[in-house]
């Protein structure tokens, strides 16, 4: 399936006292670049998550961020070790007894030791890791939704130019023969009146010599050949859809390449104006797939 490197995609899930939103954003880029903005319990997961986005990713700048609430008991971001607490309000009494002192614990101090508190937030159990990466997942589904959305409005843009750019080869190809005539003709025609001025006469061996060696630069077949074949090779990555940007970027390159040699070998007013319009059209084509997966 044909992807845009540009998208967007969000998700927004409630359950089991745990709200979670998803929000994946991406742009066109060499390679697969992706920037996370995780909240601090849920940090240790990145590197799993990031295994889940590059089964949907190839190319391009990801910003995934999740904003995230969890309301439970079990998931608590700390806890209190009551069975601590306990021992040490038991000691302390113990000792307040031993001394003949009363003693009033102070729950204000009790809260102030930090060997009472345990962290809870770096490692979120399997049921919660397994309902993030859910979120996470359909989030993905929908960034995925976007990108074919656009991709399609970008395979409706380049095939209409990729039709537009066959019939002006189409044009090169049945004006190169007159081409090649005109110059001849423009040839002989020069060769006899500098030869009149001399009281010469034309010689026809040598004539065709100058003649197949004019031939042989006019001649724009195979770069006419090839120009086909990369344009269809285009049309072909259009419906494929895998990998299509890298080879299209590529197969548009070749493109430049024989047209630009087409109009320097065919040295014509006409041939020029539709080189200059291929060109804007390749390099407009060019724009687009750089968005292209």
């Amino acid at each position: 399936m044909l992807k845009s490197m540009t998208g967007f995609g969000r998700s927004l899930l409630e359950d089991a006292g745990i709200s979670q939103a998803w929000e994946i954003r991406s742009v066109n880029g060499r390679n697969l670049d992706i920037k996370w903005r995780l909240p601090y319990p849920v940090r240790g997961l990145e590197p799993i998550w990031e295994r889940v986005v590059r089964k949907a990713a190839v190319r391009g700048r990801l910003d995934i961020s999740l904003t995230l609430s969890i309301n439970r008991e079990d998931a608590q971001p700390v806890r209190l070790n009551r069975e601590l607490a306990e021992e040490m309000l038991a000691e302390i009494s113990d000792f307040a007894e031993s001394i003949n002192e009363s003693f009033t614990p102070d729950l204000n101090r009790l809260i102030s030791i930090s060997a009472l508190w345990e962290d809870q937030t770096l490692e979120p159990g399997d049921e919660i890791s397994g309902m993030l990466e859910q979120g996470l997942t359909a989030a993905l589904d929908d960034w995925n939704e976007s990108r074919i959305r656009e991709a399609k409005l970008l395979e409706t843009d380049i095939t209409s130019r990729l039709l537009r750019m066959q019939e002006w080869v189409s044009i090169i190809d049945s004006r190169a023969p007159d081409i090649k005539q005109e110059r001849f003709d423009q040839l002989h025609e020069r060769i006899s009146q500098i030869l009149a001025k001399h009281q010469l006469e034309l010689e026809e061996g040598r004539f065709l010599q100058e003649v197949v060696i004019l031939a042989d630069k006019l001649d724009v077949s195979e770069e006419l050949t090839r120009l086909n074949a990369h344009l269809e090779l285009l049309r072909d990555l259009l419906e494929q859809g895998t990998d299509a940007g890298r080879r299209m970027d590529f197969a548009i390159q070749e493109c430049f390449r024989e047209i630009t040699t087409c109009a320097n070998k065919i040295q014509d007013t006409q041939v020029q104006h539709l080189v200059v319009d291929f060109k804007n059209e390749l390099e407009k084509c060019r724009e687009q797939v750089q968005n292209l997966e």
